[in-house]
């Protein structure tokens, strides 16, 4: 928890005679693009999503006025009209608020020259050159073809825990991002992708494991998986949008309206199994599936079911509506038309994440998973593993393994996107069936 605020940055992002420049330049040792500097009353801003592909970073919309960039293996937080951003147990105060203008999320310059590069070990602010420069991460300041790090202003910062290590030296690497290794060429549409961590708040989930190992709660353990698939969809060039980024409890009611008010293309709903209590050595169960929404066809399939379904107990007051005739059947012929594409969605996620994952393949399974019922787009729940078998357990909180999970994950969301648009003619962003689409109104 965060036990104190930091001071406020402190930075000079231009000669006072000269003014602030009108872009922004972001550039590595391939590519340049100059972002347009918008002059608000609280100071120069940048649209945040511009700085990608050259920064790895993903812009996703929360929930209310509430935003996160993931950049590199951290996320920062910010919200629309407040003067701070935080970044896991640190907070930092901004020269200026956050903006959002026609949906897109707009962030001071000082946390593209300052915040940013903290975090991104291989990027390095230029303030004579109003730059921001991409390195490589293995290296950041002593390669032939890296400059000296231009002189930085020192940030003051209160945070719990450890000290800041010196500003000047060379920042850790980020976790390691994964090659994909999903077919080449560029999806042909802008496309966003809901995440959504199972559980939270007083829904723990599931516990584990049996017999000894590594001990993990499933909601801890599906919102750190959701945040990785998420930063490995942004890198593959999809939005993102998560249904919590926080210990809370959501209604599963309202996790699938959040992807509907957001037009999203897919829902993926992250979950970590439990074995029946009742099988003979339910510590040896292991192993990963993927569910699509179908009546469940298997007594292990109605097992899994109930037993996500179980947090309704939690909900005390939801945004659940009774519909009309009219609705349920429109919502109906949603889910009907979604079905088999949901049903691809999981084939390609089962196979990707077999190449990958320790635990034997339990294939693509059908239950009527409350979660994904109100979902009108395809939205599939994937159980990544048994919590209560040690295995399992190790390899799910093992922070390598995990981005290799995501990966994969996200690989086989942009399969699938390139095969959709193959089927689809038109090249509007975010196709989508009529049906889905009278459904949302």
């Amino acid at each position: 928890m965060i036990l104190a605020l930091v001071a406020a940055f402190q930075l000079a992002i231009a000669a006072p005679d000269t003014g602030v420049p009108a872009a922004l330049v972001v550039k590595d040792a391939a590519r340049s693009a100059s972002l347009a500097v918008l002059q608000t009353a609280d100071g120069p801003m940048v649209r945040a999503d511009q700085l990608r592909p050259i920064v790895p970073i993903t812009v996703s919309h929360l929930m209310g006025d509430r935003w996160m960039l993931i950049a590199g293996s951290a996320a920062i937080e910010v919200e629309k009209g407040i003067r701070f951003a935080k970044v896991g147990d640190s907070t930092y105060q901004l020269v200026g608020a956050p903006d959002v203008r026609k949906g897109y999320l707009y962030v001071p310059v000082q946390l593209v020259a300052e915040l940013v590069p903290r975090v991104v070990a291989n990027l390095i602010w230029d303030a004579d050159r109003f730059e921001l420069r991409a390195f490589s991460a293995v290296n950041r300041f002593g390669s032939d073809d890296a400059p000296s790090p231009a002189p930085r202003r020192s940030a003051s910062r209160v945070r719990s825990g450890p000290p800041a290590a010196d500003a000047t030296a060379p920042a850790p690497r980020s976790a390691a991002v994964v090659k994909s290794a999903a077919p080449t060429g560029p999806l042909r549409a802008h496309h966003l992708v809901v995440v959504d961590a199972g559980h939270g708040g007083p829904d723990g989930g599931m516990h584990g494991p049996i017999g000894g190992g590594p001990q993990l709660a499933e909601k801890e353990i599906t919102l750190d998986v959701a945040k990785r698939v998420g930063a490995a969809l942004g890198r593959r060039g999809i939005d993102v949008k998560y249904t919590r980024t926080t210990d809370t409890l959501i209604a599963l009611s309202d996790r699938g309206r959040i992807a509907n008010d957001a037009h999203a293309d897919l829902f993926v709903s992250i979950h970590v199994n439990a074995a029946n209590p009742g099988w003979k050595d339910p510590g040896a169960a292991r192993g990963f599936e993927t569910y699509f929404l179908a009546e469940a066809k298997t007594e292990d399939a109605r097992r899994v079911e109930r037993m996500e379904n179980e947090v309704v107990r939690f909900e005390t007051n939801t945004s659940a509506k009774n519909g009309d005739p009219l609705s349920f059947i429109i919502n109906d012929m949603a889910q009907n038309e979604h079905l088999r594409e949901a049903n691809e969605l999981a084939e390609l996620i089962q196979r990707r994440v077999k190449q990958v994952h320790p635990g034997p393949s339990r294939g693509v399974k059908q239950a009527g998973f409350r979660v994904l019922v109100t979902a009108f787009m395809p939205a599939v729940l994937v159980e990544i593993g048994f919590g209560t078998n040690p295995a399992d357990a190790a390899y799910m909180t093992d922070s390598r393994r995990m981005d290799e999970l995501s990966a994969s994950i996200a690989d086989a969301v942009v399969e699938y996107l390139k095969r959709y648009e193959r089927r689809v003619t038109a090249s509007t962003d975010r196709p989508t069936g009529p049906i889905a689409a009278l459904a949302r109104q």
